[in-house]
């Protein structure tokens, strides 16, 4: 059964959570500061978060980078902060996805099972391995090494690298990118993208800043070239 870690500050919102997950079948925990937050998510590991960016006593975006430090679950954000710099910032420390408040709980429930499903392993009975340079792409298994060591991503920076990979030579249009990965209702939201090709080509590429495996074609899309 899929584990959701539920953190907010506000009890009602906690309670209705926890309603509404629960009569879908998923197991919830709860956590209302930062602190219990990360401790929850080291001592029970989560399947998702579910993450208010208001704690009491830390920011956020503090948490989230905590998890990161260890952990590649994947981690939605539900937030009153509806400023485009606050969800490019929540992004950039390694957030999967930015809810605003208020909220339909339909939506965040569509948004919860396609974090769940870009977070989801895929089966294991072959290999599909592609190899640049230093940097070598398991499909099947889900990961990337650069120079034999183990690359940590998360899973949107995983959908977004392997849709690419897959379609590696072609060009891949920003919309489509983003319809896959997040959702139809995501295709204008480009600041999304920018913020995962900076994180994934500082991960992947040798010059971050002269990138040579992940090409953006302006004003179009992006390219992967094998």
């Amino acid at each position: 059964m899929t584990e959701v870690l539920a953190v907010d500050d506000d009890p009602q919102i906690l309670r209705a959570l926890r309603v509404n997950l629960v009569a879908r079948g998923y197991t919830v925990r709860t956590a209302t500061t930062g602190a219990e937050a990360l401790r929850s998510a080291a001592a029970h590991q989560p399947d998702v978060v579910i993450l208010d960016l208001g704690l009491p006593d830390l920011d956020g975006t503090d948490v989230i980078h905590g998890l990161r430090g260890w952990t590649t679950m994947p981690i939605i954000v539900l937030s009153a902060r509806v400023d485009s710099i606050d969800k490019v910032i929540a992004l950039d420390a390694g957030a999967d996805d930015y809810v605003t408040k208020p909220f339909g709980m339909d939506e965040l429930m569509a948004r919860l099972r396609a974090a769940i499903r870009r977070g989801a392993p895929l089966p294991t009975t072959s290999s599909s391995e592609i190899t640049v340079g230093s940097l070598a792409i398991d499909l099947s298994a889900k990961r990337v090494t650069r120079d034999g060591t183990i690359i940590r991503l998360t899973p949107t920076e995983w959908a977004i690298l392997e849709l690419l990979a897959r379609n590696t030579g072609k060009l891949v249009t920003q919309k489509h990118i983003l319809a896959t990965v997040w959702g139809p209702e995501y295709e204008t939201e480009t600041h999304y993208l920018r913020v995962y090709l900076a994180q994934l080509r500082r991960k992947l590429e040798d010059d971050p800043a002269r990138p040579r495996v992940l090409i953006t074609e302006p004003g179009m899309g992006y390219r992967f070239i094998g």
